[in-house]
């Protein structure tokens, strides 16, 4: 339910997430829909405003994605981006069509009226903005006045002022364009009338008294790797129901060294969760025994969590719902924007529980951005250390060691990272790199030590910087570092005699090597 927030409608934009981001940012609480939603579902809603976001398509194709015009007469503040705005004046009257010269890239917009979400600039001033388009608007709706413009752009940015509608070429989201936040903060508090309360307080607060009402009394179950989002999610649901909350940690023998006491110290002895700790380690590792290819260990790592799980499961009483940390970009991404035959992906469960547990989901952190979560997490007091840990693969280890994951191999893989993640500390450079890790290869390669000769395994170590996780460039760790790691690595992990830097970016590689 949206009431007093802000619903962006989605045509299809790479930059529909990104305006969700900013509006966030404003402690102004969003959601996003497909432009599917319907005209009754919004009046339901009762949004304060709403976004219409760019697209790929052009208005007057056929098939083009469409909005109920009622929606722009609701009474509620509207700003079309870039195809939400050649969308508005389509409907309200304007003409649309193909640009003569495109726009991709830089251009410079300058001010006529400071009005609406220009509110606050000056006349004449020229704004530095982002464009992205084929088509333009080259004739206005009637009640619409031209409020900016660029060379290339006469109608850049326009207003319907009686009706509060505003329409944009440029996109204000990104970071191109470097005054575009001011423009939407602008159209939220100026135009809108929105209040900044969508605050870590106020999401816990709301979110646990939902917790309660859904799950009453009964008890929940929750499969907690210590990764942010089960963490966070599990400290959520905690809060809300106590001892009515059991979580399940499965060591599968894959994790990072101290791992598995690290999560129980942190989880059952500091925050007092009722934690049940499963050592399958040796369950894991007999399934995994000569396989070799990456997806077969990714999909036998996931069967065995299942059946360790549902076992453990099944032994709690008056069970009814399981709690999974869900995201907002999955719950996103499961969504159709162009009907049902387009969905991006298909929501997808943590661990893929089975339907046989009979379990309700109860997923506290599906309005969720991840900094969101993990501003939640800090909020309820939880550990640096938890909230911002590079990300780990579900397979863990596995995925880690190409070739046969074995526990000689293994053992050397944690002992190497151990290292790489005490010298990055020690450097502070572990919150300023996105992930690092390192990888044992399946060769050996022929060292010297004393007077003696070696035929040892090579690790790699990999560092990434990123946003999102989505690109990646090798992190520029300094050669110091980088030397201090090699020989530790060299001199104190038995088994290992050559340290490599893996400096490719994503794309072509990934991130993980498997």
């Amino acid at each position: 339910m949206i009431v007093d927030g802000v619903l962006i409608l989605d045509f299809g934009s790479q930059y529909t997430q990104l305006i969700a981001r900013r509006i966030r940012e404003q402690h102004v609480f969003c959601e996003i829909q497909p432009q599917t939603y319907s005209l009754a579902e919004i009046q339901e809603a009762k949004p304060r405003a709403i976004v219409m976001s760019g697209g790929p398509a052009s208005v007057f194709a056929e098939g083009a994605p469409t909005i109920d015009p009622g929606i722009l007469d609701l009474g509620v503040p509207v700003l079309g981006i870039c195809y939400g705005m050649q969308l508005i004046s389509h409907l309200l009257g304007g003409r649309v069509q193909r640009a003569d010269e495109r726009e991709y890239g830089p251009a410079r917009l300058e001010v006529l009226k400071p009005e609406g979400l220009l509110h606050g600039f000056e006349v004449g001033t020229h704004v530095d903005v982002w464009m992205s388009h084929g088509d333009r608007v080259e004739t206005l709706p009637p009640g619409f006045e031209t409020i900016a413009r660029t060379p290339n752009s006469p109608f850049a940015a326009v207003a319907n002022l009686e009706r509060n509608i505003f329409g944009v070429q440029f996109h204000p989201e990104v970071a191109h364009t470097p005054r575009g936040v001011e423009m939407l903060r602008a159209f939220l508090f100026e135009v809108a009338g929105c209040k900044p309360d969508w605050t870590p307080g106020s999401f816990i607060e709301q979110t646990v008294d939902a917790i309660r009402r859904q799950v009453g009394n009964r008890a929940a179950v929750c499969g907690l790797s210590g990764g942010v989002d089960s963490s966070v999610a599990a400290m959520l649901v905690s809060k809300a129901i106590g001892d009515r909350l059991t979580c399940i940690f499965v060591d599968n023998g894959l994790l990072r060294k101290h791992e598995a006491q690290s999560v129980v110290h942190t989880f059952r002895d500091h925050f007092g969760l009722k934690l049940i700790h499963v050592d399958a380690a040796d369950e894991f590792l007999d399934a995994l025994h000569g396989v070799t290819d990456p997806e077969e260990k990714r999909k036998i790592v996931g069967r065995v969590f299942i059946d360790v799980f549902q076992r453990e499961a099944e032994k709690l009483d008056d069970v009814g719902y399981l709690v999974q940390g869900t995201l907002y970009p999955d719950v996103i991404e499961s969504l159709s924007f162009k009907g049902p035959s387009a969905v991006i992906k298909s929501h997808h469960n943590v661990g893929g529980l089975p339907e046989t547990l009979h379990l309700e989901l109860v997923e506290p952190l599906r309005l969720l951005f991840k900094d969101e979560v993990r501003e939640v997490g800090e909020a309820m007091g939880m550990p640096h250390d938890v909230l911002w840990r590079h990300p780990f693969p579900g397979p863990g280890l596995a995925v880690r060691c190409p070739g046969a994951v074995e526990r000689e191999k293994l053992d050397i893989l944690r002992e190497a990272e151990a290292i790489f993640d005490e010298e990055l500390r020690a450097a502070d450079l572990y919150d300023k790199i996105w992930q690092a890790f390192c990888v044992i290869l399946p060769v050996r390669t022929v060292g010297v030590m004393g007077d003696e000769r070696t035929y040892d395994y090579v690790i790699a170590i990999r560092a990434v910087d990123s946003r999102d996780g989505m690109t990646a460039d090798w992190s520029r760790i300094p050669h110091e570092v980088l030397a201090r790691v090699s020989t530790r690595i060299i001199n104190e992990v038995r088994g290992c005699n050559r340290v490599c830097y893996d400096i490719s970016s994503k794309p072509p590689s990934t991130i993980e090597w498997e």
